[in-house]
């Protein structure tokens, strides 16, 4: 956040007196954002050891939490870019249809159409997955 607060700060004079500042201040905080996640999944991370014990979860616990966040990341990351983004900030992030639509300069009912087609994607990506469960 501190990062996207600088950079608004810092490209100010780009804002247009006309406009809504949330949105303008939501694009660049949603492009910081994913940014930071291109960085992240660039660095190098090392193995945890194994004398390390877990301090709350039991390992197979744990493992099957993994596995699921891991399906589910996968199903989101296969979805066509818009569509991952608006169910991200939608379903993640809290944002309203509408605040979304702003943030991307697109209509209401695009995003509307986008969700319901992204959640139509992800239930039948994960629709296999949904039988494995006890």
């Amino acid at each position: 956040m501190q990062d996207a607060f600088l950079a608004a700060l810092e490209r100010i004079d780009s804002f247009q007196s006309g406009r809504s500042f949330a949105p303008w201040l939501a694009q660049i905080v949603v492009n910081r954002g994913l940014n930071a996640r291109k960085a992240r999944a660039l660095r190098h991370t090392e193995a945890i050891p194994d004398d390390v014990a877990a301090l709350s979860t039991l390992p197979d616990r744990a493992a099957e939490q993994a596995e699921i966040r891991a399906r589910c990341r996968a199903a989101l990351n296969a979805l066509p870019e818009q569509q991952r983004i608006i169910t991200e900030l939608f379903e993640l992030e809290g944002f309203t249809g509408a605040e979304i639509a702003e943030v991307l300069e697109i209509p209401a009912g695009t995003v509307r159409w986008q969700l319901h087609e992204a959640r139509k994607a992800l239930r039948g990506a994960l629709a296999l997955y949904a039988t494995e469960q006890p």
